[in-house]
């Protein structure tokens, strides 16, 4: 794993995962801009929080499709380019374990990045001046969910990137996650469901918005667990399979 470490400095993939973090962010704070709300950020009744995690929950699945398609695309390119798959195959390590490993340290950023960005709304919340009680359980339970959702998709774009050479294909991918995604923003939440893992940005959203202002959800957390779980036995049984092909 440290070997992957390395390889990812030489990659630059810092900035990559420092533009996810900003890129959420900044689109969060464009709700510090909507009417009336920097007059509302002492009134509980208004929900502060609440339209402050709305923002977070519409941002996320703006950026991070796209940006983990390129992260992926990044730590596999690399191997292709360089026969990789093939010197490592020779020194020991098969394809699969190759993956396995760069889920394992690529994945670890990418949940430091989606915990840096929860925080990081939070602390510009408070920066602004909110001063009611932070709803503790629906922040911690979005970002668990949000961590969830980003590394299913990773590991997706990172089977596809290992398989299919030619990267613009990953890219392409990303791209298209951004409008399923904000198709199933739209959809009932069983649709959401048939989705995965795009869709499941929308079933871990816990506040939607109407006429009346922001409304509190309970969002099916176990669906999304679900969707960790089976996407953990997808990714472990195709890097399997990759173990017994030849590179």
């Amino acid at each position: 794993m440290a070997n992957e470490f390395t390889k990812m400095r030489r990659l630059r993939v810092a900035p990559l995962v420092l533009i996810m973090v900003v890129g959420v962010v900044a689109l969060t704070c464009v709700t510090f801009t909507a009417p009336g709300f920097l007059d509302s950020v002492d009134d509980p009744d208004a929900r502060p929080w609440h339209w402050l995690l709305a923002g977070l929950a519409l941002a996320v699945p703006l950026v991070s499709p796209i940006l983990l398609a390129v992260l992926a695309s990044r730590q596999v390119d690399m191997e292709h380019q360089g026969h990789g798959w093939l010197l490592n195959q020779v020194s020991g390590v098969t394809p699969g374990h190759l993956c396995r490993v760069k889920f394992l340290s690529m994945g670890a950023l990418v949940a430091g990045a989606t915990l840096a960005q929860s925080a990081l709304v939070v602390a510009l919340g408070r920066a602004v001046g909110i001063s009611v009680d932070l709803p503790l359980g629906p922040w911690l339970g979005y970002t668990t969910a949000i961590i969830v959702v980003n590394l299913v998709l990773f590991a997706l774009h990172l089977l596809v990137a290992a398989r299919v050479p030619n990267q613009l294909v990953g890219l392409g991918l990303g791209v298209l996650g951004v409008f399923v995604t904000l198709a199933g923003t739209g959809m009932p939440l069983w649709s959401a469901h048939l989705l995965p893992p795009w869709g499941y940005y929308a079933v871990a959203t816990p506040v939607d918005t109407d006429a009346g202002g922001v409304v509190a959800l309970d969002p099916p957390y176990l669906s999304v667990l679900s969707l960790g779980i089976v996407g953990a036995l997808v990714f472990l049984g195709v890097t399997r399979m990759f173990d017994r092909q030849e590179t």
